[in-house]
């Protein structure tokens, strides 16, 4: 969806939030994601981001698959408009006698493990297919991304959030409503950005989004 015809000017309230950070993990300092453009999407990294661990490694242990739901928002420079957003689901699972863990994307790319990983090459792996198409962002307009990550709630489980047939506004509506009280989730938005400023990374496909 193309960004409205309108001057773009950036808010002092904006360049001052552009220092401040919100933390990924709740009593674990700020923790920051990586922004980076292969020409067509914006792509998000966190090698500080570790979500294999606690209450759904503790389920995967029990030999249960856990379904974790990321989303991807692109926002407008003054921050009051979302111009898209990009959810996707992880099915992961936990093989007991190797220690390891494979995962399924579903989804708008359907994509799986190729081999059982250890939990930081399963997380890397979760979000190096997470992309947001930039299409209508000018290379010199600032913009803010958030990205959200989340285990789905037993309830949506049953409702069926892992079953490849669940469509777009479906898996929205799921991450809107409120994460259980044994459902852990993590934020962390950054901007304003610009692309002409962002690392350039190699393309990997056509646009999400």
């Amino acid at each position: 969806m193309p960004l409205p015809a309108r001057r773009w000017q950036i808010s002092r309230r904006s360049w001052l939030l552009a220092g401040l950070t919100v933390p990924v993990f709740p009593g674990r300092g700020a923790q920051s994601i990586d922004v980076s453009f292969d020409g067509d999407n914006l792509r998000v990294s966190a090698p500080s981001l570790h979500f294999l661990t606690g209450k759904p490694l503790e389920r995967l242990k029990d030999a249960a698959t856990v379904v974790f739901l990321s989303q991807l928002t692109l926002f407008a420079e003054n921050h009051d408009m979302a111009i898209r957003r990009v959810p996707e689901r992880f099915v992961v699972s936990y093989d007991l006698w190797e220690e390891k863990f494979s995962v399924t994307q579903l989804g708008s790319s359907p994509r799986s493990t190729p081999h059982v990983l250890s939990a930081p090459a399963a997380e890397a792996w979760c979000l190096e297919g997470l992309a947001i198409s930039a299409l209508g962002v000018a290379p010199n307009r600032p913009f803010w991304l958030r990205f959200e990550l989340r285990t789905a709630d037993q309830k949506d489980l049953a409702g069926g959030a892992g079953e490849p047939g669940l469509n777009l506004r479906s898996l929205i509506e799921l991450f809107s409503r409120k994460p259980g009280p044994d459902d852990p989730n993590w934020t962390r938005e950054v901007g304003p950005l610009r692309l002409e400023d962002l690392r350039r990374a190699a393309g990997r496909g056509a646009r999400n989004g």
